[in-house]
């Protein structure tokens, strides 16, 4: 099985990214056999524009990698700061990129991060606005890490706050890693038709 995580922030030293090399360490532990981790730090991926579906060379060299990876994953793991309250804008253009060949019908879990007690709105707007041409399918488990620069450090949890968002974290990861061998065989069923059904509604 092969789970992919996506760092949402465009910040070149980003907590985000530092949640997801942690969230891909505790996979490994629940053997999971490979993990795939993309960084948007530094906006790694050009803005969606029309070239990318007549797959212009600046889509072949930046994207092409990307999107065989995401193809070949299992499940994929979203961790996005909240940002005035939102995604960021790379994390939004990953999401436009996304053509549902590369996440139809894989499980998908949201990781928030929040400098203060925030993180909530980032759930919703993943929930309400990712997943229709992408057919991406949120499990119902999120993580909101809160207070992020005090949790996640070092291999013992720093106070009972830590210890608990770990104890979250084992959980929905195990929750994640039993959708994906379910929505492995929804994917291998032959019912689904994207030929004839590759956008949402």
């Amino acid at each position: 099985m092969k789970i992919a995580i996506v760092a949402g922030s465009h910040r070149r030293e980003a907590e985000s990214a530092r949640v997801a090399r942690y969230l891909a360490q505790e996979l490994q532990k629940l053997q999971i056999s490979e993990t795939y981790l993309l960084s948007l730090s530094g906006n790694p991926l050009p803005l969606w524009d029309e070239e990318v579906w007549s797959g212009g060379e600046k889509w072949k060299s930046s994207w092409e990698p990307i999107s065989k990876e995401l193809s070949g994953s299992d499940a994929l793991v979203v961790v996005a700061p909240e940002w005035s309250g939102m995604v960021p804008a790379g994390l939004k253009n990953f999401f436009l990129l996304c053509s549902a060949d590369v996440l139809a019908h894989k499980p998908g879990l949201i990781v928030t991060v929040s400098a203060g007690v925030g993180g909530s709105y980032p759930v919703a707007e993943l929930r309400i606005s990712s997943y229709k041409n992408t057919r991406l399918c949120y499990i119902p488990d999120h993580v909101i890490v809160r207070n992020v620069g005090q949790m996640l450090h070092g291999d013992e949890p720093a106070d009972e706050h830590d210890e608990a968002l770990r104890r979250r974290i084992d959980y929905s990861l195990r929750v994640l890693v039993e959708y994906a061998g379910a929505l492995r065989r929804v994917r291998e069923s032959g019912v689904i038709d994207l030929k004839a059904f590759p956008y949402g509604m």
